[in-house]
């Protein structure tokens, strides 16, 4: 059976404008009041487990409190004053919204005080937001059942009360909502452009949803442009798009600031970047890896009390239901269903996409909350009789209730242990490192966040977060990072790295291996706080030491004996000399990755990466019609191969380097100067016998071409 709105909640469409939708429902304040005091509770949770100090549950809490102090002092995005600006912050718009909290006057743990409240204040408003928004789109028994699920919802109120943009997020995804379904009767939509923007600059998933009810918008204002002249249709046609303006504006920001349109944290962390080699099947793979597990957290099946058993496929007949019996909001359901979709598909293109609670999409959950709420309210209509109906609905979400209740305390759990285990690491390190290295150190860390906050030292990032160009060096491993490292300027490179070993970034050990990392470390911090009962902490280490830099030896592996005159090198590994000789491993195998790795022999330190196959580079600086020699430093494994060289695509004959003692060996060729015809060529070291396995298996570390 189909049920109309309730006169209450119809439009009146006989006024020339729009009704404003004010709050001033009980429930609204109700529902947010309550959300107001979980994220409390929570806080006051963290507090307990820190013998009363507030401390934030993520380290990237502390990247935002850094970019916006420095926003505050005047420092425009520099993560160090006088860095390049950088887009390190997930959140530009949240960046700007504790700039100003800064420059009015939050210091000290006042900061932090503001950046949680402001998400509890955001997340109590998002509440109340979604209790008008299920009253509009289906009834006041729904919307208060939403509104109330939500503010008891145990992910909503761990990141709400972390400190990181969630509440700002999920206030303007509710926000943007509410206003488009508000201004779609009228096909005139005033506040929705304007959330739609500040949505596009809060994070990338809100950047999609906007776009998809911009278009939504579009398309309502061309479906009724019979009813306005041609002009205004046209001006609010054009306003509509403001979101989409946004968008662009923003990555043109990133663009001209860094000289790429991705954020730094898109490089780090995205499928697309975070290996030497992009091959689409692995892509594919991992993405779906990670949607699959959404997919099972959403319908409840993990475990992880994110939702009830069963909760997303109620979701989905939450969203069949308004479709069939609500066509007003249609548009808002294609937007709404195109938009999470593609925010589920981006996010899992994610390395991170699991971790932190499931952080990215927290901000979406009041949506998810609402049409399950929906979805059980349009199954109760099946019963014939209302007061059956009444029944089902209810007795349904008092089940539900029951569930988010019992889930509540281990979430306000997890939130106090992520704090401690913050404390005993990154907060711990950053107090230890301000007080006991010598002034104008500069420090090295792969958690960027507290150390830079609390340090009181120049830091420098080595998964590219809050220091531009170092994502792509972390990503092929770590010799590509050394060769950054060594790159900088003497004053500029770390003396200390404040770093633990396993991923996230590459492993230190290479660096300890050939003494750029003085062993023992200066101080070695241990986790002491416990673990979840599946194991899990919010860190994923158990060990984060400081160690001193030695840097004696950085350059040391550019020299190498070679016959006649030197007209270029390549430096396997190094980045910069691989980009602009054009560099590329010819893997055998798809899904090979050649991650980069570093060796020492006597007083000489060199980046490398392993070859499965072969590899390919342009020589420049030559002299056509002479013969050039290739000297290669390469380490052989096993079977003796006789490789093929190509120059230009012919082939100049085949090179054998037999398998010695030692960490690297040093190889010649000689191409015949017949080859030589035009100061670059391509050089090819092919495999000599494509496809099939064994393959030549060596770890190349540079060639030097002379002449």
């Amino acid at each position: 059976m189909t049920q109309v709105l309730d006169v209450s909640d119809e439009v009146d469409r006989t006024a020339r404008r729009p009704r404003r939708a004010l709050p001033g429902d009980p429930a609204f304040w109700l529902t947010g009041t309550l959300a107001a005091l979980v994220g409390v509770v929570f806080v006051a949770s963290g507090m307990a487990w820190n013998q009363g100090k507030l401390i934030a549950p993520l380290d990237d809490v502390y990247i935002h409190l850094q970019y916006g102090r420095q926003l505050g002092l005047g420092h425009f995005f520099q993560f160090n004053t006088g860095d390049e600006i950088s887009a390190g912050a997930s959140s530009l718009l949240y960046a700007l919204v504790l700039g100003a909290a800064y420059l009015v006057g939050f210091h000290g743990t006042f900061f932090l005080v503001f950046a949680m409240g402001f998400g509890i204040l955001c997340f109590a408003l998002a509440t109340g937001l979604v209790t008008v928004l299920g009253t509009k789109l289906v009834s006041r028994s729904v919307g208060v059942w939403s509104g109330v699920l939500v503010a008891l919802s145990g992910p909503l109120a761990w990141g709400s009360a972390s400190g990181m943009e969630v509440g700002l997020v999920m206030l303007l995804v509710v926000a943007t909502l509410l206003a488009f379904v508000t201004e779609q009767p009228w096909a005139r939509f005033r506040w929705t452009p304007v959330l739609g923007g500040l949505l596009a600059l809060v994070r990338t998933e809100g950047l999609i949803l906007a776009v998809t009810l911009a278009f939504a918008a579009l398309w309502t204002v061309w479906a009724h442009r019979h009813m306005t002249r041609p002009r205004r249709t046209v001006l609010r046609a054009l306003w509509t798009l403001l979101p989409i303006a946004v968008g662009v504006a923003q990555l043109m920001f990133y663009k001209i600031a860094t000289g790429t349109a991705s954020a730094n944290g898109i490089q780090s962390k995205s499928f697309l970047h975070d290996r030497p080699v992009f091959w689409l099947s692995e892509f594919a793979d991992r993405t779906m890896a990670n949607a699959r597990a959404f997919v099972s957290i959403f319908l409840g099946f993990d475990g992880q009390d994110y939702a009830v058993p069963g909760a997303l496929l109620v979701f989905a007949a939450g969203m069949v239901y308004v479709f069939l019996t609500r066509p007003t909001w249609r548009p808002m359901l294609y937007a709404l269903a195109a938009g999470l979709l593609l925010i589920l598909v981006s996010v899992s293109t994610l390395n991170t996409a699991l971790v932190h609670e499931l952080r990215y999409v927290q901000p979406f959950m009041p949506v998810f909350i609402l049409f399950v709420v929906i979805g059980v309210y349009g199954l109760s209509r099946i019963a014939a009789r209302e007061r059956a109906r009444r029944i089902s609905l209810h007795g349904a979400l008092v089940v539900v209730l029951v569930l988010s209740l019992a889930t509540l305390p281990s979430w306000s759990v997890r939130f106090g242990r992520a704090t401690a285990a913050i404390r005993d690491t990154d907060v711990s390190v950053a107090q230890w490192v301000r007080g006991n290295l010598p002034p104008g150190s500069v420090v090295a860390v792969k958690d960027v966040g507290a150390v830079a906050y609390f340090g009181g030292h120049r830091v420098l990032d080595l998964i590219g977060l809050g220091t531009n160009g170092f994502a792509a060096p972390a990503n092929n491993g770590t010799g590509s990072l050394y060769e950054a490292l060594k790159h900088l300027p003497a004053a500029e490179r770390p003396g200390y790295f404040a770093v633990y070993d396993p991923w996230p970034g590459p492993s230190m050990e290479p660096l300890k291996d050939v003494g750029v990392l003085r062993t023992p470390s200066e101080m070695s911090f241990e986790v002491q706080a416990q673990p979840d009962l599946g194991g899990r902490m919010i860190v994923p280490f158990r060990w984060l030491n400081v160690y001193e830099a030695d840097w004696s030896l950085a350059g040391s592996g550019d020299e190498q004996a070679v016959p006649g005159e030197l007209r270029d090198y390549v430096n396997v590994g190094d980045l910069r000399s691989e980009g602009e000789h054009g560099y590329e491993p010819v893997l055998a195998q798809v899904g090979t990755q050649p991650w980069t790795s570093l060796g020492r022999v006597g007083d000489v330190i060199d980046s490398a990466r392993p070859i499965v196959g072969g590899e390919k580079f342009t020589a420049h600086n030559l002299v056509p019609g002479r013969p050039l020699t290739l000297t290669s430093r390469t380490a052989m494994h096993g079977t003796v191969f006789d490789m093929r060289v190509l120059v230009n695509g012919v082939e100049a004959g085949v090179w054998t380097r037999d398998s010695q003692q030692g960490t690297w060996s040093t190889y010649s060729f000689t191409v015949p100067a017949e080859f030589v015809t035009a100061p670059s060529v391509e050089v090819e070291i092919q495999q000599p016998r494509p496809l099939l396995n064994p393959y030549p298996d060596y770890t190349s570390y540079g060639y030097w071409l002379s002449q």
